[in-house]
């Protein structure tokens, strides 16, 4: 008996310890009460269950808005999976289970955010100094956005700032704030600034503020433009210059060089912002224009500098208009020029044997209003400046027609038959006259030739008398004498006998003792090499 008790006992004892270890129906939800979630991930809430071997799950909201995820149940627990999370998921759910017709309840809330990327920032299309800058901030996929806070900086200085409370949605929206100011040039690099912050109590996530910058790129210019030269703007020829064309200008400016020559012309060089002369010349003087134009703005500046390039006396001419040989009377000018840096003096001489006399110039030139004969000679241009000199001369010639003629006839203009009668003429001309004789009122014309300014008429008989004609002449004009020859009577001949006689016996005297004395000498200078006409006859005195 004893023995069935204690079995008895034994049973109550294991079934006591089996109740005691059967745990009482419970559940819960992961994550408990309150679950915070950012808009787009994978959010999973889990209902789980003990001491029930058959659960039965079901997950609702509140007020019966749909799930928006997809429930799945596995024995003890069930799952409630979002993905991705959106804004119609910010809501309490519920997770109800019933074990043996008893049922339990728990609920969780899901709070979202959407705060994916830092804003953007944008500017007008174009930054001008100037003009009206408008600097927008955007910023994407904001939830909720009656907790966005918006501030724009430029420098750690507010510019603008904006909220927007009482702005409820129930989706993500963008937002984006705007400020307009005047741009200037002191704006250019400056950074700009967005800030976002999105700030929930309670709700704790990262990063609860995102910022991006940007720095200013202000167009302006170009502006305070200005040409450099080295060495400087006046340097001797042959020596390196430099040019250099400075400007203000964002984006940098385009750069054109021009030069100014004579007769309003232009000379274009290359576009660089650096215009290089080697080996300097006289011809590089002038004004230099350094045109800068901004390709953005449009504006265009301009800068001038006059460069000197020093230098001896150079394109040096001597000129005599109309011609350097010019007709007594007429007006003639010599005209002397030269450049040169620095000025050129100019000295116009005249010079005739050792005779110089400066003339007076007016800019270098020299003017004669009626030329004379002795206007006639060299002129020599001068030019001179502390870097050197040159001259140039010309041979002025003045020509002039026959003048002063004077005409002598001899023995006289009366004259007897068989005489000849010379006529001789002298006269001024230049260049030298040409002269000719004519008788006038002759049918046959008889013109004679000058020699050396004289005529000479043999033998002459009655026919010659007449009146004559003298024509001195040159390229320049010329001169007419008249001139009347008589021819009267005849030549008487003396008894030519006894003086032909008498001469006949002087040179027979003489000739003999003559040639004495050259055959002496003759053979004094086979012997000595050489003789002396004056010797011989002191030997024979």
């Amino acid at each position: 008996m004893f023995k069935q008790m204690g079995r008895t006992s034994q049973t109550v004892l294991i079934i006591l310890y089996v109740l005691m270890d059967v745990k009482a129906f419970e559940m819960e939800i992961t994550p408990a009460d309150r679950v915070v979630e950012r808009i787009g991930a994978t959010l999973i809430l889990t209902c789980n269950t003990t001491g029930c071997a058959l659960p039965k799950f079901s997950w609702r909201t509140q007020m019966d808005y749909p799930l928006g995820g997809k429930v799945y149940n596995n024995k003890t627990h069930s799952t409630l999976t979002m993905n991705p999370v959106s804004a119609e998921n910010y809501n309490d759910y519920l997770c109800t289970v019933i074990c043996n017709k008893e049922k339990k309840e728990k609920s969780v809330k899901v709070e979202l955010y959407s705060f994916p990327s830092d804003p953007i920032i944008e500017t007008s299309a174009s930054l001008v100094v100037g003009e009206t800058a408008t600097v927008i901030c955007k910023i994407h996929d904001v939830f909720p956005s009656d907790h966005l806070e918006l501030l724009l900086k430029k420098d750690e200085q507010i510019l603008h700032r904006k909220t927007f409370e009482g702005d409820v949605s129930t989706k993500t929206e963008t937002k984006t704030v705007a400020y307009s100011f005047n741009l200037t040039t002191e704006d250019n690099g400056k950074e700009i600034v967005c800030v976002a912050r999105l700030q929930i109590a309670g709700m704790d996530f990262e990063p609860k503020e995102r910022l991006t910058s940007l720095k200013l790129n202000a167009n302006f210019g170009p502006q305070n433009t200005s040409i450099n030269a080295s060495p400087g703007n006046s340097l001797m020829e042959g020596h390196f210059l430099k040019l250099t064309c400075m400007t203000d200008s964002n984006p940098p400016a385009q750069v054109f060089w021009r030069k100014h020559l004579a007769k309003e012309t232009i000379q274009h060089f290359i576009e660089n912002s650096v215009l290089s002369i080697p080996h300097a010349h006289f011809t590089d003087s002038g004004q230099y224009i350094c045109e800068v134009v901004n390709p953005v703005t449009n504006k265009t500046e301009k800068a001038t500098t006059n460069i000197v390039i020093q230098a001896p006396p150079k394109n040096a001419s001597l000129m005599v208009f109309p011609s350097s040989s010019v007709k007594e009377g007429e007006s003639v000018t010599i005209s002397c020029s030269a450049t040169g840096v620095p000025a050129v003096q100019i000295i116009l001489e005249k010079k005739i044997g050792d005779v110089v006399t400066t003339l007076k110039t007016e800019d270098g030139k020299y003017t004669i209003d009626k030329v004379q004969p002795e206007d006639a000679g060299k002129y020599e241009c001068t030019f001179t400046n502390k870097f050197g000199n040159h001259s140039l001369d010309v041979e002025l010639d003045v020509k002039v027609p026959p003048q002063n003629i004077t005409v002598l006839v001899y023995p006289s203009e009366n004259v007897k038959e068989g005489e000849n009668v010379t006529i001789m003429c002298s006269t001024y001309s230049n260049p030298p006259s040409q002269m000719i004789l004519k008788k006038v009122n002759q049918d046959e014309e008889i013109i004679l030739p000058a020699v050396n300014g004289t005529f000479t008429l043999y033998n002459v008989t009655k026919n010659d008398t007449g009146r004559y004609l003298l024509d001195v002449f040159n390229e320049v004009g010329n001169n007419i004498k008249v001139i009347e020859i008589a021819v009267v009577g005849k030549l008487e001949k003396p008894d030519q006998i006894m003086p032909l006689m008498i001469a006949l016996s002087c040179v027979t005297a003489i000739a003999i003792p003559v040639v004495a004395i050259l055959i002496y000498v003759s053979r004094k200078a086979k012997i000595n090499g050489s003789y002396s006409l004056v010797k011989a006859l002191r030997l024979k005195v």
